[in-house]
C-alpha cells in the first residue's frame, strides 16, 4: 500500500482529506492546534477545528491555514450538537477529545457526536474517557483509540506494564474486545486491530512531555481522511510522529516543543 502515491497533475483541493478536529476549552487551547497543524503537515487538505470560542480565537492567531468554528461558551456542550452534526458531512475523518473538558456534560456530547458521525475517526484524551463511560458510543464505527497507559487503565480496567509483551497481549484483547484499533502509546508503541498487531520503534523519551500524543493524532487523522484504514493509519502515523520526535530532539534535545516537529513532518514522509 502506498500512504503517499504522487499527486496527479489535475488534482483538486479535497483529494487528499478534509480532516475535521474538535477539541479545546477555556483552560486548553494548544491540542486542538497541534492536531490541525501536525495533520496540515501530514498532507490534509483541509482542516477545521470546532470548539469553545477562546480556544478557537487562540488557534485562529496560530496561522492562517486554521480554519476555525468557535462554539459559545467555555466547554463543549449538548447545545453544540446540532452545529456540529450538520457540518461534519463535509469531512473524510474526525478527531475528537484534546484539551475538552472533564465534566459530565461534556462526556455526554463527546459520546453523542461518535454516536451520530459515520466518519473514520481518532479518539484521544478526554474523549477515551467519555467512551470508558459507555462503551456502546464507538460500536460500529472505523476507530483508532490512542490512549496513553493511564487511559488505557480508564478505558479497559487494566493496568498495562512497561513490558511488550504485556503491552502487546492486552492491547490484543481489548482491540478485538472493542472491535477497534487500538494504538497504546509509550516507549514502543503497541498497535492492534485485535487480528495483526505491529510495534512502532522511533521516538525519544524526550517526547514524553506535552503536545506529542496530539501531533500523533493529527497525523493519524490526516491518513484517515486519506482513506487509509484505521490500522494502517495508525501504525504509519505512530512512525511518522516518532521519527519527526527523533529530529526534532536531535535539534532541541531538552527544550524540544511539541511545535517543533511539524517542520520534520515532511521531511520524514519523503522518505517513506
Amino acid at each position: 500500500m502506498k500512504i503517499y502515491p504522487k499527486r496527479k497533475k489535475w488534482s483538486a483541493k479535497g483529494d487528499c482529506g478534509y480532516v475535521l478536529i474538535i477539541g479545546g476549552s477555556k483552560q486548553y487551547s494548544g491540542s486542538p492546534v497541534f492536531n490541525a497543524m501536525s495533520a496540515l503537515r501530514a498532507g490534509a487538505d483541509l482542516i477545521t477545528i470546532a470548539g469553545p470560542k477562546r480556544a478557537m480565537d487562540i488557534a485562529a492567531t496560530y496561522g492562517p491555514e486554521m480554519i476555525t468554528y468557535p462554539l459559545w461558551g467555555d466547554d463543549l456542550k449538548r447545545e453544540h450538537l446540532l452545529e456540529i452534526l450538520e457540518i461534519a458531512p463535509k469531512f473524510n475523518s474526525l478527531i475528537i477529545g484534546g484539551g475538552l473538558s472533564r465534566k459530565e456534560e461534556t462526556y455526554k456530547a463527546i459520546r453523542t457526536i461518535i454516536n451520530n458521525i459515520d466518519l473514520p475517526m481518532v479518539i484521544d484524551a478526554e474523549a477515551i474517557r467519555a467512551v470508558a463511560e459507555d462503551i456502546s458510543a464507538i460500536k460500529n464505527k472505523k476507530i483508532v483509540l490512542t490512549p496513553h497507559s493511564e487511559e488505557f487503565k480508564i478505558l479497559t480496567g487494566e493496568e498495562v506494564k512497561p513490558e511488550v509483551k504485556d503491552r502487546k497481549e492486552k492491547v490484543k484483547k481489548w482491540a478485538e474486545q472493542l472491535e477497534s484499533v487500538i494504538l497504546l502509546k509509550g516507549y514502543i508503541d503497541i498497535i492492534s486491530d485485535g487480528k495483526k498487531t505491529a510495534f512502532n520503534k522511533t521516538g525519544s523519551p524526550l517526547m514524553a512531555k506535552g503536545g506529542f500524543g496530539d501531533t500523533l493524532s493529527g497525523i493519524c487523522g490526516a491518513l484517515l481522511a486519506r482513506g487509509i484504514r484505521p490500522f494502517e493509519a495508525a501504525k504509519y502515523a505512530a512512525y511518522i510522529n516518532g521519527k519527526a520526535g527523533e529530529l526534532a530532539t536531535k535539534k532541541y534535545g531538552e527544550g524540544v516543543l511539541a511545535s517543533d516537529i511539524f517542520q520534520f513532518i515532511p521531511e520524514v514522509i519523503k522518505k517513506l
